[in-house]
């Protein structure tokens, strides 16, 4: 009997998963993506790299704890573990000189809560948080909303 009824049914199942995915797909509107209208199994041109903002004016911050992000070019940059370049103008020494800002306290304080002499290794790859901001126009629209924007909204 069980082998009757998946023999009835198991056809009427296949074709109605055939039409309710056509259904789908016909009534589904198109989903804008990162790709465009790229298919799947294609490859197109790469958009070409966009200039990075180079005019050394500090951003304000979207939220508490957001690394500042690098208001100048660091390309060729050396940071590794022989060198960083960034700390010959962030470090504590260094930032008069250059009238840099100087690197942040809590980067001289390792996983112990202990404050050490120099930038503690975990903090040393600046660009594992910080980033240079590139001069193009956004490719999916931005919604956020900065927190004190959204404190005021509900006054």
């Amino acid at each position: 009997m069980k082998k009757l009824i998946t023999a009835l049914f198991t056809p009427f199942a296949f074709g109605t998963a055939i039409l309710l995915a056509a259904a789908i797909a016909v009534a589904e509107p198109k989903i804008s993506t990162l790709r465009g209208s790229a298919n799947l199994d294609a490859e197109e041109q790469a958009p070409r790299m966009g200039k990075i903002e180079n005019h050394d004016q500090k951003r304000q911050r979207a939220y508490p704890q957001q690394p500042p992000t690098i208001p100048h070019d660091i390309t060729g940059y050396q940071v590794d573990k022989n060198f960083n370049k960034c700390l010959d103008c962030h470090a504590r020494t260094k930032a008069d000189e250059s009238q840099a800002p100087m690197v942040s306290i809590t980067h001289f304080m390792n996983s112990e809560g202990q404050f050490l002499a120099d930038v503690t290794p975990a903090r040393y790859f600046c660009n594992q948080c910080h980033v240079p901001q590139m001069d193009v126009k956004p490719m999916v629209e931005n919604q956020f909303v900065d927190m004190d924007n959204l404190i005021n909204t509900d006054k």
